[in-house]
């Protein structure tokens, strides 16, 4: 077999270089990307986690509120607990810092207490800068304005090279200054740390701490802590692992699907590789039937065709691997660890090489070349090598498949399609769309030979349509083969078309819902318990002129369950609430349901909320149902405080759930009373850039022109849909390589057969046909192929599309979107694919019509 490989399957790679080249670019292509994408998540992955390790360090647990705010006073009873070793304090909180020339920074401000976050986290201990006064500056720990600086931190506010001297810090709507003191380890973001009681004063959070670690004393069990410590309810105890499993669920099913997408390269790429191998199959097949007279049995035959196949998929592959590589390190360099998915948006990691995971895109991308090589592999060994070398028979023609198996094949997929996840990944679905590949495919010459029937009798007058047609109604099967690579890739592209338009659609609709205002304000920076709005300022806007209603937002993070990330609690005025206010109404899914009235129960004790379609998946909230872990957020709520879902709401913005409730009740329950974001509607006469212009003026008396920001409903729509394009950026691509795949397969087949058929096109040119009719009858089998092709696949299309957005994008992201069919764009793509598909059939004939017909009939005398 070496022998033949080194001497037979060697020549023919000197002779047809391109053509075999374009396979292994395909198969590159297809490991290129699905292990650059595994690459750089998985480096991503990697730094997000340990910069989160880093910064929460390895505490035995953790304690932190439910919602909101822990209180100082927590901190001293666990403290005092005989088994508890240390317990070390921390603040976190989103601001911004002003850096030279006036830039601001996202950072997250770190309170910590300097006596025992070295036990608990080492990276996050402060340490002074060398020279100058020592004892202050071991002062400088516990000092009000001191703070100290990560590296990340440092490189984003260098000025002129060097670290600034002092900061300026927003709190609120005001700049506070601080001084640079030193710095602290920890990688990731942008920290700025100080001591928790000055980070405390500076932010206005006077006795409120984000989480208490704990290291525990030795041999101490913390079930057995945690009850003796008799937590209230609004406290939640978390172990360290759970903090790492939270971030990369945070982001699987983002991960998942990017590779996915990624594999339908190499998917069609198999493609790619079978036709590349039948026109050479073809084209060697009076050798390979020499070789099979001398002696080459059908198995060894076909182990050498398979055996060029992995060749060709292991140079792919190997390529696909090395450029892979390169590709992700250039990403990593040039983007971050960010893919559009804004999971690791702000992390530059470095890259970490796998060579597991080489191995595995390596041999994926030889299996997809072997799958591609199997069916000319298996005609050569069929071929009759006596009648093949006197050019009187060609390749054995493989039995097809009977119409049963395709038609299991696409009912098992239908039923897969309504199996449940497997770990939150929708392993079935992708099965399910697998299947219903194939089994469309296996059904193409079922389906030809239906349609070849009907067009039959139209054509029957025609001399030059009814040879197109009646040729390729009595080969079907070849005509099927010869256009499943333009069914593949044409489907998958036809289903991501509909899959990006009906996600698009979705979401333009959804901000449509959510964006009611014509102007927003929001302090810069305000994100979950970050800055937020003075009562003060939130008053005096609601009197600016112009201004004829405002609605405050307040945005707050919710932990519901340890191990699940957490979820956003929202508080804004309802249309159905009761504030009394006008409110606004949710996309709800569905209608909004009354709760249930129970005679004698105080007005108040029942709260109407409503729940993202992500909460139904995660936590359980249906319509009609209560939230009971809800309450656990309110530890002042009156007792007896029940909360009753009242309805589901689209949220595209928030993938692991959200709840709303009417601010008045959230107020009410809570005590906290702070805004976010202010919702700005206008009157009918209002100019909007005046009334941004007066708030702006009325922010500049309070000195905090530079902290306000503002956006109107246009901006971030637009700035919202520009993400989104960004972010399927990649879908419009593939697109175009799978369809180039399946246009090059059809004119590798249409070559593969015109080389079959010389003797056939030699005997027409003696019966009379010029080149310019044999041409025609090439160019008119390449339409009514390239056709039923086109239609095949944007059926088959079609039904992939359901599966990924009923299915796939539901279990995935936990959200539903309406089907959208862009039919002007599915049909212009079908329409290409036809035009492109007969020219290719129009080229490859010529080669045929070129030949002398005394030359090409002659073998056969």
């Amino acid at each position: 077999m070496r022998a033949l490989l080194t001497t037979f399957s060697w020549q023919e790679l000197l002779h047809h270089p391109w053509r075999n080249a374009s396979a292994v670019v395909a198969v590159m292509l297809g490991v290129t990307l699905a292990f650059a994408v595994h690459l750089i998540n998985a480096s991503a992955l990697a730094e997000f986690s340990s910069a989160v390790s880093a910064v929460n360090g390895q505490p035995d647990l953790e304690l932190r509120a439910r919602q909101g705010a822990l209180p100082d006073e927590l901190l001293e009873r666990v403290a005092s607990h005989p088994s508890v070793a240390v317990a070390s304090p921390v603040l976190e909180l989103a601001t911004t810092v002003l850096a030279a020339g006036g830039a601001r920074v996202p950072v997250k401000l770190v309170g910590v207490d300097a006596l025992t976050v070295a036990s608990v986290s080492p990276a996050l201990m402060p340490r002074t800068t060398t020279g100058g006064n020592s004892s202050r500056q071991r002062f400088d720990l516990f000092a009000p304005d001191a703070v100290f600086l990560n590296p990340a931190a440092r490189q984003a506010l260098l000025a002129g090279g060097d670290a600034p001297a002092s900061l300026r810090v927003q709190s609120g709507l005001a700049l506070r200054t601080v001084r640079v003191a030193g710095t602290v380890n920890a990688p990731g973001m942008p920290l700025v740390v100080m001591d928790v009681a000055a980070a405390q004063a500076l932010m206005a959070r006077p006795g409120q701490l984000s989480r208490i670690d704990l290291r525990l004393e030795p041999g101490t069990q913390a079930d057995t802590l945690l009850a003796s410590l008799q937590l209230p309810a609004r406290v939640i105890a978390q172990r360290p692992d759970q903090a790492g499993e939270r971030v990369s669920n945070l982001s699987r099913a983002y991960r998942v699907n990017l590779t996915v997408l990624a594999l339908v390269a190499l998917f069609t790429g198999a493609f790619l590789v079978f036709s590349v191998l039948s026109l050479s199959v073809a084209r060697r097949q009076q050798q390979l039937a020499l070789l099979g007279v001398l002696g080459l049995s059908a198995p060894e035959r076909l182990r050498l065709v398979l055996a060029e196949s992995a060749l060709l998929g292991l140079l792919g592959s190997a390529l696909g691997v090395a450029v892979g590589t390169a590709l992700a390190a250039l990403a990593l360099r040039v983007l971050g660890g960010d893919l559009g998915g804004g999971f690791f948006a702000g992390v530059a990691p470095s890259l970490q090489w796998s060579t597991g995971a080489a191995l595995l895109y390596g041999g994926l991308g030889v299996a997809a070349a072997l799958a591609g090589g199997w069916w000319p592999a298996r005609a050569t060994a069929r071929m009759a090598p006596a009648l093949a070398l006197k050019g009187l028979g060609g390749a054995g023609a493989a039995r097809p498949l009977h119409p049963g198996w395709a038609i299991s094949l696409m009912v098992l997929a239908a039923a897969l399609a309504w199996a449940p996840p497997v770990a939150g990944i929708p392993l079935a679905a992708y099965v399910s769309v697998g299947l219903l590949l194939v089994g469309g495919i296996a059904a193409l010459p079922l389906a030809v030979g239906a349609l070849l029937n009907l067009l039959a009798p139209w054509v029957a007058r025609h001399a030059l349509p009814m040879l197109a047609v009646e040729r390729s109604r009595r080969l079907r099967e070849t005509a099927a083969v010869a256009t499943s690579g333009v069914v593949a890739s044409l489907a998958l592209s036809v289903a991501l078309t509909v899959m990006v338009a009906s996600f698009r659609d979705s979401v333009t609709q959804w901000l449509d819902g959510v964006l009611p205002a014509p102007l927003y304000v929001r302090a810069g920076s305000s994100m979950g318990e970050g800055n937020t709005l003075p009562h003060d300022f939130v008053q005096a806007v609601a009197r600016v002129p112009g201004v004829a209603r405002v609605e405050p937002l307040r945005a707050t993070q919710l932990q519901l369950t340890a191990s699940l990330p957490p979820v956003t609690l929202l508080a804004r005025p309802l249309a159905m609430g009761s504030s009394g206010l006008d409110g606004q109404s949710l996309p709800l899914v569905g209608n909004p349901l009354a709760p249930p009235v129970t005679p004698g129960e105080a007005p108040g004790k029942v709260v109407t909320v409503y729940v993202s379609e992500a909460m139904q998946d995660l936590h359980g909230a249906v319509p009609g149902g209560w939230l009971p872990d809800l309450g656990l957020a309110f530890p002042e709520a009156p007792a007896g405080t029940r909360f009753f879902v009242a309805g589901v709401w689209r949220d595209y913005a928030r993938q692991h759930g959200s709840v709303v409730l009417d601010r008045g009740d959230f107020v009410r329950l809570s005590g906290d009373d702070r805004v976010n974001d202010l919702a700005l509607y206008l009157t009918d006469s209002a100019d909007e850039d005046a009334v941004r212009e007066r708030v702006r003026q009325l922010a500049e008396s309070l000195g905090a022109q530079e902290l306000v920001e503002f956006a109107s409903a246009g901006q971030i729509r637009a700035t919202s849909l520009g993400i989104f394009d960004r972010s399927f950026a990649v879908t419009y691509w593939l697109q175009a390589v799978a369809i180039g795949i399946g246009l090059f397969g059809v004119a590798a087949s249409f070559s593969a057969q015109v080389l079959a058929r010389r003797r056939e096109f030699g005997l027409l040119a003696h019966l009379g046909l010029t080149r310019r009719q044999i041409l025609g009858v090439v160019a008119l089998e390449g339409l009514a192929w390239t056709v039923l092709g086109a239609l095949a696949g944007l059926a088959l299309g079609l039904g992939v599309s359901l599966v990924l957005v009923h299915v796939v994008n539901p279990q995935s992201f936990h959200w539903t979107m309406d089907l959208a069919l862009p039919w002007a764009r599915l049909l212009a793509l079908c329409a290409a694919v036809v035009v492109a598909g007969t020219a290719t059939a129009w080229l490859a004939g010529r080669a045929a019509a070129n030949r002398d017909a005394v030359q090409a009939v002659k073998e056969d005398w």
